[in-house]
């Protein structure tokens, strides 16, 4: 039996090259002025219905529909205002985000960014008071290089005219990654993790306040902050991110 030979495997660092060339998609390696070309947006970043309170991507018969929600959301409303995010955190962009996330590969900022920003857009998102980046604890920080949230929030609040906060809101206890955790325990993995800057909590009384994050997964992260906020004096909080992993993907 004739069997096809399969392309082989290139080393991490040479994907990590030809992420890098000018002149080529990320996704599919074409010659394009993009760094993702316009052939893979129209693929795998059209919008999609998505809830107001978690951004779980909805039934397309809700296209169009006012602040739909998701069942989970209708049953245990989360102590968000509303959720926006850009994409399923599935093929491509998982892969994306995490060569940005990991590999310092910063030059994807942009791209992540352009969809994030499109997002808004649709969503007609008004402007908070305060734009504020999901912090790291110290060894996360040294480990990476740099804070991914930090890095998306600082350039959108360029872009939209934003004031971004990055010592507003703090990681006082360091966490395991959410990821290596079952769903079930991420909510107390989290819990006591984040506290308003002591000496600045006045500053959020009163206030419309967005937390940006690169990933929501769980949601267990945006939740325990967007309480922390609301005890500080937060009337209105909401979170953007880049992407959504799809339900099917959480257990």
């Amino acid at each position: 039996m004739l069997t096809r030979r399969l392309a082989p495997v290139k080393p991490a660092f040479v994907e990590r090259v030809l992420m890098r060339c000018p002149g080529q998609c990320a996704i599919c390696r074409a010659w394009s002025r993009q760094q993702v070309c316009s052939e893979c947006l129209q693929r795998y970043a059209r919008p999609v219905p998505r809830c107001w309170t978690c951004a779980a991507r909805l039934p397309p018969a809700l296209a169009g529909r006012r602040e739909a929600k998701c069942g989970t959301c209708l049953r245990e409303p989360p102590p968000l205002d509303r959720s926006i995010a850009a994409l399923d955190y599935s093929f491509p962009w998982d892969g994306l985000i995490q060569h940005y996330k990991f590999h310092q590969a910063i030059e994807l900022r942009e791209t992540l960014l352009d969809r994030l920003n499109q997002a808004l857009n649709i969503a007609e998102a008004e402007a908070p008071d305060l734009l504020l980046p999901v912090p790291l604890s110290p060894r996360r920080l040294r480990e990476r290089g740099y804070n991914q949230s930090f890095e998306l929030a600082r350039t959108l609040a360029r872009r939209r005219k934003l004031v971004c906060e990055p010592e507003l809101l703090l990681r006082v206890r360091s966490t395991a990654q959410q990821a290596q955790l079952p769903l079930k325990e991420r909510g107390k993995n989290v819990k006591q993790a984040f506290a308003v800057e002591p000496g600045r909590t006045g500053e959020l009384r009163g206030c419309h306040v967005v937390v940006l994050d690169d990933v929501m997964t769980s949601g267990a992260t945006l939740f325990e902050i967007a309480r922390v906020l609301r005890q500080a004096g937060a009337l209105n909080v909401q979170a953007w991110v880049v992407a959504r992993t799809p339900d099917t993907a959480l257990d």
